[in-house]
């Protein structure tokens, strides 16, 4: 046989037996997230993110596949611009998600009002059999149907985001493995667009940590006002917003008075849904007195997660009737107080599970009111104190979705 190739074939025997020898490539567990709600709202956008920046952190060896409701108005863009390689499907993507199902080995139910994905979570277990989790979720009384306790009691691990909403599940008879109170995935959110929240900043004149961000809301979202929406007027909904407002939002404007006035800081009235843009200049900004108004900006405009939290990562506070960008802020160590009544349920509760009650104020309750003005001067004048607190309150979130993530990853390790 001629040497050359004697040589080679005990060249190639050699390489094969180390082949032979070495582990086969691990094969990185793909979870299918289950998440985005909707883009007219920057908190609910948030959710997504939040949850992404915990798994690539702390479970760097997975995948994720986003199965959307919707990612329109530039939010597809801004998640991946944050998470180049993140594959985003939505339910009309048939083939593309049947293919998502054999791929996946576990889905993740991101965080919302309840469990919103109820029907998506019955469709994967008929479809797969795979095992399932929810990270985050409220569970008012009413949605709290048999199905859903099922659903939920079948889950390998479900978190609520306030104790209010584990109590509800509990008295329900949802008999999960593993039920436990788990911070919002918003907590967790890293967005930034910094150029876009540079040149608002300029254009308006506010200064990093000289200006106070403040957020409006009716009591219940008139969607019909949302063009991309398409619903129709509900004359009950707007007879209960209208009835309500300046109740509701009277303390906010008296507040932004007293900030001016006495703690000489700004004021800028934003917005978290599309709806509020208009609601802080009828409500908030044209019936300011004349010295007060010329020391406060009103956004004129909706924005996106990204923008926002940049420009709320250089206020001095945050407060307001909305939910998620105190949630945002004090996740980015900014203090923020937040506003609710009962028609947004019961997740605001979650400020009494990490340690921020005095930073709670309640529409419903006249008396705690009293103290809104005082307690958002108080954050002003006294940020090293409150910076403390925010970061108390940011160790409890994170170590409670270290031990949420620990717990994905124990069921995606499962062979």
């Amino acid at each position: 046989m001629n040497k050359c190739i004697v040589g080679f074939l005990s060249i190639w025997m050699v390489f094969s037996q180390v082949a032979a020898q070495q582990p086969a490539a691990k094969i990185r567990p793909v979870i299918l997230l289950r998440s985005s709600w909707q883009t007219i709202n920057i908190g609910d956008i948030g959710h997504t993110p939040g949850v992404m920046a915990l798994i690539e952190k702390q479970l760097p060896d997975a995948d994720v596949i986003l199965w959307a409701t919707t990612v329109e108005n530039g939010v597809r863009e801004m998640l991946q611009k944050r998470f180049p390689k993140l594959k985003i499907l939505l339910s009309s993507d048939t083939l593309e998600l049947k293919n998502a199902f054999k791929q996946s080995s576990f889905l993740l139910h991101g965080s919302g009002p309840w469990l919103v994905a109820d029907k998506d979570i019955k469709k994967w277990v008929k479809e797969t059999g795979k095992p399932y989790g929810v990270f985050g979720i409220t569970l008012p009384e009413e949605k709290a149907t048999p199905e859903v306790v099922g659903l939920l009691t079948n889950a390998r691990f479900v978190y609520f985001r306030d104790t209010v909403s584990l109590d509800v599940a509990k008295s329900k008879g949802v008999g999960c493995p593993v039920m436990q109170f788990g911070p919002d995935g918003a907590f967790a959110v890293d967005l930034r667009n910094e150029p876009a929240a540079a040149k608002f900043l300029k254009d308006n004149h506010l200064e990093a940590g000289k200006f106070v961000c403040v957020i409006p809301k009716y009591r219940r979202t008139p969607k019909w006002k949302i063009p991309s929406d398409h619903a129709p007027y509900d004359s009950a909904i707007n007879a209960l917003n209208e009835s309500m407002k300046e109740h509701d939002l009277k303390p906010y404007r008296e507040a932004i008075i007293d900030l001016v006035r006495i703690s000489k800081i700004k004021v800028l009235i934003c917005a978290e849904d599309v709806t509020q843009v208009a609601l802080g200049k009828e409500m908030l900004y044209d019936p300011l007195p004349a010295d007060v108004k010329k020391q406060v900006v009103w956004r004129n405009k909706y924005w996106l997660t990204d923008e926002a939290l940049s420009v709320f990562i250089k206020s001095a506070g945050l407060f307001g009737l909305e939910q998620h960008s105190p949630i945002m802020c004090i996740g980015n160590g900014i203090p923020a107080l937040l506003g609710r009544y009962k028609e947004q349920t019961s997740k605001g509760y979650m400020w009494y599970n990490i340690g921020l009650k005095d930073w709670f104020f309640d529409s419903d309750d006249e008396v705690g009111m009293q103290k809104l003005s005082e307690t958002i001067r108080s954050i002003v004048s006294k940020p090293k104190e409150s910076k403390i607190k925010v970061k108390s309150a940011q160790l409890i979130v994170k170590q409670l979705q270290i031990g949420m993530i620990a717990q994905l990853k124990k069921e995606i390790s499962k062979p």
